[in-house]
């Protein structure tokens, strides 16, 4: 199908859900369907559990946020169980302002932009259906027809609570046009969306001497006046500001603790009560959902500021952390990187991953816990195994500092970075070392950053390199070693076999010989020293791994040598320390011989076809690592 094509569907598929019919039509569907009489609060709730809800570790995963939010799982769980649920249960907190607090580029934009994208897509499915009274500038619900008096009946009958009165504007068209019949009043279903104005708004104070509150409330059509005859009649009036626009939907007021308080007092009114105040009129009412977001330093300003009491307590503040882990902050730069114009550029693996490592380090605080170092911090927040601590010793450390992640280096400062180093090296292909070079060449150019800051830094990007050089290793010794998980299999078999039969104080089956022969000694060693395991301390190593191995037994789990952290570490660096010498000779060698050649070539397009290098990235990798090893 063609682009064309997808255009006429996609007005065919408009002129479908297209619908149109009087207020009795419109009882009718709401009586079949309750939802399509939801409040703008419990719309959005509906729109991010539709989305789907799962459940790990006693968490929730609201899956509405995927493919734009990463490592704030936590926060959006919070924002949803403690702001967006209750609201939509219309307890006490929806006639709160919804506040996102946290760092610059910390995702509080994006979460808001979803929702407001969100909100357009859901109500053109069945679910997210909404419905308005035609030709109503504020798209003012139906259900504000009924009389007070008879609303009691209706909830009984229905069970929907109308909350709201009729507009000026409507008030009027009832009686002039319909002559007071509620049930002759037209209905159409309505849209949601931020560029026609339908539900969704966006509020950006600007110089306070020159902005009129009108472009919050809306103002009198002065050319309508001799028309109409008073400056009270509703038709001279335009209902065209962000409130009245907002209306059945969403209202993001950007930059709101720096506006000024004429701004905020109708904010109040909206929030608490329901309603506002517009021109020459009696209040009115307006059911949206109010979002607002700002940064920490001018939030404590405004809470210090005495005549901003009154608002305090008419927020919800939302607190929106930097994400702390490493694999998150790695699908972050991917995201930012696809939209950007150097998508193109080949960036070697473990590249933004050393980035991203270095973006956590700076966000992390310094544990009082003895025997935890940044580095261990980060590799159990990023849920990594880290021997001797446990899923308590993660909650503990989560809650030593409840402002961690508040400040540190934000990712578009690492995403500019990478864009810098790609145009300063010139070539369609940068790596690990080339981005930690552009991040510390950059620190004396960012604004905000201090000099005991630089300082720290400077020693995060040395911490991170380290982390790569080991990453590094472990990448070329994989593609040196054929076959690397059989050779790792094999190894570990043949100390398992040995370890079970030193425990066991037994012999061992020599598979050449057909003898019964002494553990070997020798070979369990040379492994364990590979991660300090003393002459003193191996009987309790081998019987751990014995103990580790009943345990996935009893589970019907298999071991293998991945199961077990340390093992595993001994295990790698047992292969690679046999092929050191190989791999420093031929990495290293100005005039490769033939042999030499070929294993330099086999490896490289082992790079290249199973880990994602191309071939310049792949020869700098193995160049790289020589040097690491002729140190």
């Amino acid at each position: 199908m063609n682009f064309l094509d997808k255009l006429k569907q996609f007005r065919d598929y408009e002129g479908q859900l297209k619908w149109e019919g009087t207020f009795a039509d419109y009882l009718e569907l709401v009586k079949k369907n309750p939802i399509i009489a939801q409040s703008a609060h419990s719309r959005v709730y509906q729109m991010i559990i539709s989305a789907g809800v799962s459940e790990k570790d006693g968490h929730k995963h609201y899956h509405f946020f995927d493919g734009q939010i990463y490592g704030l799982d936590e926060a959006i769980e919070r924002l949803v169980e403690e702001y967006f649920h209750p609201a939509a249960r219309r307890l006490d907190v929806k006639k709160r302002i919804l506040l996102l607090m946290g760092p610059v580029s910390g995702g509080k934009s994006t979460i808001v932009t979803m929702l407001k994208r969100g909100l357009e897509k859901y109500s053109w499915t069945d679910e997210g259906a909404l419905y308005a009274i035609k030709d109503c500038p504020m798209h003012e619900d139906p259900l504000h027809l009924i009389p007070p008096h008879l609303r009691e009946d209706f909830f009984e009958e229905t069970g929907i609570r109308v909350e709201g009165n009729l507009s000026p504007l409507n008030a009027m068209r009832l009686e002039k046009e319909y002559g007071g019949q509620i049930e002759d009043v037209p209905i159409e279903r309505i849209f949601l969306s931020e560029d026609k104005r339908v539900g969704i708004g966006t509020f950006s104070p600007s110089d306070p001497k020159s902005q009129d509150i009108a472009d919050l409330t809306g103002s009198i059509d002065f050319s309508t006046i001799a028309e109409y005859g008073s400056e009270s009649d509703p038709r001279a009036y335009r209902f065209d500001g962000e409130l009245n626009k907002a209306n059945r939907g969403i209202m993001e007021f950007q930059e709101m603790l720096k506006c000024d308080e004429k701004f905020l007092w109708h904010l109040l009114s909206l929030t608490q009560e329901g309603n506002f105040k517009a021109g020459r009129f009696a209040l009115i009412s307006a059911d949206e959902l109010i979002i607002a977001h700002t940064n920490e330093t001018e939030y404590r300003t405004f809470i210090s500021n005495k005549k901003n009491e009154a608002l305090h307590s008419r927020m919800i503040v939302m607190p929106v952390p930097y994400n702390l882990k490493v694999s998150d902050e790695e699908k972050i730069y991917e995201k930012l990187i696809s939209e950007s114009d150097v998508a193109n550029v080949h960036i070697a693996p473990h590249a933004l991953r050393t980035a991203a490592t270095f973006s956590i380090l700076t966000r992390l605080k310094e544990s009082k816990s003895r025997g935890i170092d940044l580095i261990k911090k980060m590799r159990l927040y990023d849920g990594e195994i880290v021997e001797g601590y446990n899923a308590a010793d993660i909650k503990e450390l989560q809650h030593e500092f409840p402002d961690e992640g508040m400040s540190g280096i934000d990712p578009r400062y690492v995403i500019n970075r990478i864009s810098s180093a790609i145009i300063k090296k010139g070539v369609p292909s940068i790596n690990a070392l080339d981005i930690l070079r552009s991040i510390k060449e950059g620190l004396d150019q960012h604004p905000s950053i201090t000099e005991e800051d630089r300082t720290h830094y400077t020693e995060y990007i040395a911490l991170a390199r380290r982390e790569y050089d080991e990453l590094a290793k472990s990448e070329v010794q994989k593609a040196f070693v054929y076959s690397f998980e059989e050779s790792a299999k094999t190894l570990m078999d043949n100390y398992l076999d040995n370890v079970e039969a030193y425990c066991n104080s037994n012999k061992i089956f020599d598979p050449i010989t057909g003898d019964e022969v002494d553990p070997d000694e020798k070979l369990m060693r040379s492994i364990e020293e590979q991660i300090g395991i003393s002459e003193n301390a191996k009987k309790s190593f081998r019987e751990e791994i014995l103990i580790r191995i009943s345990a996935y037994a009893r589970k019907g789990k298999r071991f293998n040598y991945k199961s077990h952290e340390r093992l595993k570490e001994a295990i790698q660096k047992k292969l690679f320390a046999d092929l050191k010498d190989v791999v420093k000779i031929t990495t290293s060698s100005k005039t490769p011989d033939e042999t030499q050649l070929k294993r330099v070539n086999e490896v490289i397009a082992r790079l290249v076809d199973e880990y994602g290098y191309n071939s310049t990235s792949a020869n700098e990798l193995l160049r790289y690592v020589g040097s690491l090893l002729n140190r």
